[in-house]
């Protein structure tokens, strides 16, 4: 499926491969897992994000994702039944979230192909990820470390930090294809 839709839509999947587990762990590592929380995935793909977060939450959470292809929309209802997706764009992720009965999340993780996006895009993407927090909030997202170089990249960091007080780069994922850098993000800024 991860292939086929990286050949139908290159301008909307980010990677050659699907994510790795390794990154997937990384990532759902700053998911709440003390009492119910509500998180939410952007852009989850095939879900390979998915599982590691579902067994992080605690029981009485939700775990949302809000996906733009309806191709994968269906195969994620089919494969992971548990996960609540929503068919969208992240653009209109106050309203869809709104439509859900969810004002705000505890946690939002990102696996938008940012580097793919330009500026504006990704300011208003991120805008709208960082309006749906709750305070005490985290927003994660992973960029690859083949792209650092790239001006849409520079970018990216860049709205990251004009986004967020707090902006953590992890260490580099290497056992990925390509090796990633997972970002925690906190505390959005005005």
């Amino acid at each position: 499926m991860f292939l086929g839709r990286a050949v139908q839509n290159p301008s909307k999947v980010g990677a050659v491969l699907p994510t790795s587990e390794h990154v997937a762990r990384a990532v759902a590592d700053v998911v709440p897992s003390h009492g119910p929380s509500t998180v939410l995935e952007l852009g989850p793909g095939t879900g390979a994000l998915s599982d590691p977060i579902r067994e992080r939450v605690a029981p009485g959470s939700r775990h949302l994702a809000v996906e733009i292809d309806p191709q994968l929309v269906r195969y994620l209802n089919r494969t992971k039944p548990w996960l609540e997706v929503i068919h969208g764009d992240a653009s209109d992720l106050r309203k869809l979230l709104a439509d859900a009965g969810v004002d705000r999340v505890d946690a939002v993780i990102s696996s938008i192909p940012w580097t793919l996006l330009p500026g504006d895009k990704q300011r208003e993407l991120l805008h709208e990820a960082a309006a749906v927090m709750t305070p005490g909030g985290v927003f994660t997202t992973v960029t690859y470390l083949t792209t650092l170089w790239r001006a849409q990249t520079k970018e990216f960091i860049g709205a990251l930090d004009d986004t967020f007080d707090e902006v953590f780069p992890r260490s580099a994922v290497w056992r990925n294809v390509p090796p990633a850098r997972v970002y925690a993000c906190r505390r959005p800024k005005g």
